[in-house]
C-alpha cells in the first residue's frame, strides 16, 4: 500500500505542516484501529485516509483524519495534503470533493499550483477563560471565544505579534482547557510584511503540543480578523518553527483556505490491515 508524507501550507519541503496520506482502494474504511495504529507510527499531526465513493452524487471520495492518538472531526492540512496527491498522481482532478465528519468539504487546484479548500467557518462565541489559561499560555489574553463542535478549540487574542512568538506554554497545564486545543492569535506587526494576522496552535489534548500549521484553525481566525480589520481576503502566518502561510477567503458562512504543498516522502507501507 502506497503511504506518502506531504507538506502542506508551504512551497518547500520541510516546511510547512506534514501530513501522512493514504488512498486506499473502493469499499469501506479499514479497521479503526489499524488507522490508529498507522497514524501513531508517523507521529505527524494527522494522517488521512481517504477511499473513492461509488455513484455517490455529493462527493467523490471518504476522508478521514487521525492524530498520533485519537480520529478528529476537520482538519485542514491533511485535506490540502489529499487533494495534492490524488492531483499529482492523477487520481482526481478539478474540484475534488470529500464527504467528511464536518460535512462535504471540497478542494480545487489553482493555475497556480495551489490548492483552495472550501470549508465551513466557524461559529464564533465569546467564551469566559477558563482558570489558568493566562499563566498556562504565558502572556495575558483580551478575548477569548469558542470556536465551535467541529474544530472544538478556543481562539485567544494577545496583546501583539512579539507575544505570540514569544509563547511558551505548560502544555500540560493545557490539556484540560478545551475540547481539542487552543489557538492564540494577533494581528501582524506590519501591515507590508506580507500577511495580516499571525497565529500558534496548541493541541495537547489530542497529542500534539505545537501543530506547524492548522488549516482549520483559519476556519476562526478568519471571520474574526475580518470583522476586526474589514476585508474578506487576508493571509496568516502560522509562526510555529516550520512556519506557513494560509490564505483565507470569507464568503458568506464558508471559509476559502489557500496553500500549496509538496510531496516529500512516497513510499509503501508492508502492514496492511
Amino acid at each position: 500500500m502506497r503511504i506518502r508524507i506531504v507538506d502542506a501550507f508551504t512551497d518547500r519541503p520541510f516546511g510547512g505542516n506534514p501530513a501522512g496520506v493514504l488512498l486506499l482502494g473502493s469499499g469501506e474504511f479499514p479497521p479503526d484501529a489499524w488507522m490508529q495504529q498507522v497514524a501513531a507510527e508517523l507521529n505527524l499531526s494527522e494522517t488521512a485516509f481517504a477511499h473513492p465513493l461509488a455513484g455517490a452524487p455529493d462527493a467523490g471520495w471518504a476522508l478521514r483524519w487521525f492524530t498520533p492518538v485519537t480520529e478528529v472531526r476537520l482538519c485542514g492540512h491533511a485535506t490540502l495534503a489529499t487533494a495534492h496527491v490524488l492531483r499529482t498522481t492523477g487520481a482526481d482532478a478539478g474540484t475534488i470533493r470529500f464527504r467528511t465528519a464536518a460535512g462535504v468539504l471540497s478542494a480545487e487546484a489553482g493555475g497556480d499550483g495551489t490548492i483552495t479548500l472550501d470549508f465551513p467557518a466557524a461559529p464564533l462565541t465569546p467564551a469566559t477563560a477558563p482558570d489558568g489559561l493566562a499563566e498556562a499560555l504565558g502572556a495575558r489574553t483580551l478575548t477569548v471565544l469558542d470556536t465551535g463542535p467541529d474544530c472544538g478549540d478556543l481562539l485567544v487574542e494577545v496583546g501583539d505579534e512579539a507575544a505570540v512568538r514569544a509563547l511558551r506554554p505548560d502544555f500540560a497545564a493545557l490539556v484540560a482547557l478545551s475540547q481539542r486545543g487552543i489557538v492564540v492569535t494577533a494581528a501582524a506587526r506590519d501591515p507590508q510584511c506580507g500577511y495580516d494576522f499571525v497565529s500558534r496552535g496548541f493541541f495537547p489534548a489530542v497529542g500534539i503540543d505545537e501543530d506547524p500549521v492548522t488549516g482549520s484553525a483559519h476556519t476562526a481566525l478568519a471571520p474574526f480578523w475580518s470583522a476586526r480589520l474589514g476585508r474578506d481576503d487576508l493571509t496568516g502566518l502560522q509562526a510555529s518553527a516550520r512556519s506557513g502561510l494560509v490564505g483565507t477567503r470569507l464568503r458568506d458562512d464558508r471559509v476559502l483556505l489557500t496553500g500549496s504543498a509538496v510531496t516529500v516522502v512516497d513510499g509503501e507501507l508492508h502492514a496492511v490491515p
